[in-house]
């Protein structure tokens, strides 16, 4: 698929199924996410509602109508002192997956951060996650935790490494 014909917005409440049909499509892979059974949209509603275009939006990226991948900012902690971190999550379609789109966001991402008063990124990512290490730390993340086998998976246990990078504010 090629990408030159795309759309990034802050989601809707009809974009919320095709959101958690990603979701739910790595689930299996047991890279992704610490979920082991899909979940359904109206498991997902309340995160939805927590969303919003000002402080922490939820984006999706759509080409000719079908939405190709979202990005979500998250509060960090939940307390007001952590308000300018944000925990970012990428999910990308299967047919997507591989070319360019979680970089597409990510510069987006940086960009809007500015506004959102965000200074500070992070991710938790499973250490056995290579593809989205690899794009995390091109896009300069560094290395900020790692909690070893703190999540089983099939009877593995697995390790989750938090990865951050400190925005740079615009000028």
């Amino acid at each position: 698929m090629k990408l030159d014909n795309y759309t990034i917005e802050d989601a809707q409440a009809e974009d919320l199924p095709a959101i958690v049909a990603i979701y739910n499509s790595t689930i299996d892979g047991r890279k992704v996410t610490a979920d082991l059974e899909p979940v359904s949209v109206e498991s997902r509603q309340r995160w939805f509602d927590e969303h919003n275009s000002h402080h922490r939006p939820l984006w999706v990226m759509k080409s000719e109508g079908e939405t190709l991948a979202w990005l979500s900012f998250q509060s960090f902690y939940g307390r007001a002192a952590y308000n300018a971190t944000a925990e970012i999550s990428i999910y990308v379609s299967e047919a997507c997956r591989g070319k360019g789109v979680g970089g597409i966001l990510l510069e987006k991402a940086f960009a809007a951060c500015p506004e959102l008063g965000i200074k500070r990124l992070v991710g938790f990512v499973f250490g056995h996650n290579d593809p989205s290490l690899k794009l995390l730390r091109k896009y300069g993340f560094e290395d900020w935790g790692f909690l070893p086998g703190v999540a089983e998976l099939d009877g593995i246990e697995r390790d989750l490494v938090i990865v951050g990078k400190k925005v740079e504010a615009s000028a």
